[in-house]
């Protein structure tokens, strides 16, 4: 519990948004921000078992903040926050993909929703115990480097099907619309407007008055 405890003070101790609103609520209340920080732990995962909207809220949790500080990391001129939260997108999206096949199942267990909001919190948490390294450097990259040669000869051709595909059937429209417009342009001739009578008319006319003076 003491390691705990002194891991809680720690990441309390760090800059990031949701410090600076602990520090903010401590100046205006005078209740410790250790307090204010368990307080809103309690209340949230209270909500998440009981509230409506618990998949939202969690979803919202794991993706606007970390959007925030993706954005601050680009404007940064450091590098290594970009690597810390391009490391925790590759998770996430990963554990998207596998929400998406598991959802329907998990999501009926009373402390689904909890335990997601607690993962996501452990993936995006700063230091040396973040879960989207842990699991980046413990499990995907090991199985990246292990099977990136099949997956891009896998993504290598499947692309030069796909152009090949796309290839043929920009020629097909295209021969369609040659031989349309082959069949189209007689009969548009064939039809065209009829050749105007009042040149002729103003010629007849005029032979006719010179005969008669």
């Amino acid at each position: 519990m003491d390691g705990l405890r002194q891991r809680f003070e720690r990441l309390l101790e760090q800059r990031n948004l949701a410090t600076e609103a602990l520090e903010v609520l401590e100046a205006k209340t005078g209740v410790d921000k250790r307090y204010l920080a368990a307080g809103a732990t309690t209340l949230l995962s209270l909500y998440l078992l009981f509230g409506y909207g618990a998949s939202l809220l969690c979803n919202l949790i794991g993706f606007v903040y970390p959007a925030y500080a993706s954005i601050k990391a680009i404007e940064s001129p450091s590098k290594e926050d970009d690597t810390v939260w391009l490391t925790y997108w590759v998770v996430y999206s990963l554990f998207g993909l596998a929400e998406f096949f598991s959802d329907l199942l998990l999501s009926w267990f009373p402390f689904y929703y909890v335990g997601k909001c607690a993962f996501l919190l452990f993936c995006m948490i700063p230091g040396p115990w973040n879960g989207a390294h842990m699991l980046y450097h413990r499990v995907i990259r090991p199985l990246f480097l292990k099977h990136h040669e099949a997956v891009d000869s896998v993504v290598r051709d499947l692309s030069g099907r796909a152009l090949d595909v796309a290839a043929g059937i920009t020629r097909d429209v295209l021969q369609t619309l040659a031989r349309s417009r082959a069949l189209i342009t007689p009969v548009a001739v064939a039809v065209g407007p009829p050749l105007p009578l009042e040149p002729t008319i103003a010629k007849v006319s005029m032979t006719q008055l010179q005969k008669d003076k």
